[in-house]
């Protein structure tokens, strides 16, 4: 999947989308340092628009700053890490509900597509990063068709806050059918069941997975 940048209207605000990206997708992992040269050597840029978007993200809770050691990246605590999970469960049904009455044919096909790869792939490998990509591929195209950009913008935030993306305790084949039955959903334009779906989806995980995953 490619990258793709949220609109952003300053040099700032393109940093801390791109310092997301990278918490979301795990490159950036929880106390690890953070050194603003090299991030500004990374996105092109000078090293105060990465100091300012390193602050915004401090007050976000994703960084934090130490006298000594400068920005790290937060660690996730268990009391953090459910909090999300209800605030995702309530967020994700919200865009499920909305999608459901605007995603099209290709957008059906593609989010199959998904998650046919998603159940192909092994189940006892919970660490393969094409497992964790293709699900977060199959959820932020459901949300894109949402067609809400302050909902997608919340998203990024809390996948951020999860480092790498939820991580679960079921198995792969049992995550596919639960996203079978949200795409049954939303084939049939069924707004409530695709909420419903996508809320128990959600908080069926094992938010603990994520501080030991």
């Amino acid at each position: 999947m490619t990258t793709q940048v949220p609109g952003y209207v300053s040099k700032t605000d393109m940093v801390a989308a791109l310092i997301r990206e990278l918490l979301i997708t795990g490159e950036l992992r929880p106390g690890e340092q953070l050194r603003q040269r090299d991030l500004a050597q990374r996105f092109g840029v000078s090293q105060t628009p990465v100091r300012e978007a390193m602050r915004r993200l401090e007050s976000e809770g994703l960084l934090s700053c130490d006298t000594h050691r400068g920005f790290t990246v937060v660690a996730a605590d268990l009391g953090r890490v459910e909090e999300n999970f209800r605030i995702r469960a309530a967020l994700e049904s919200l865009g499920a509900s909305l999608a459901a009455g605007k995603v099209d044919p290709a957008g059906l096909r593609r989010l199959r597509e998904l998650n046919e790869q998603m159940r192909a792939l092994a189940a006892d490998d919970d660490d393969d990063p094409r497992y964790a990509e293709l699900n977060r591929e199959f959820h932020f195209t459901v949300y894109e068709y949402a067609h809400s950009p302050l909902l997608l913008s919340l998203m990024r935030l809390l996948w951020a806050s999860l480092h790498g993306g939820p991580r679960v305790s079921r198995t792969h084949a049992e995550s596919a059918r639960q996203h079978d039955q949200i795409l049954a959903a939303l084939a049939e334009g069924d707004a409530g069941a695709a909420s419903a779906r996508t809320y128990q989806h959600i908080m069926g995980a094992d938010p603990v997975k994520e501080l030991s995953g």
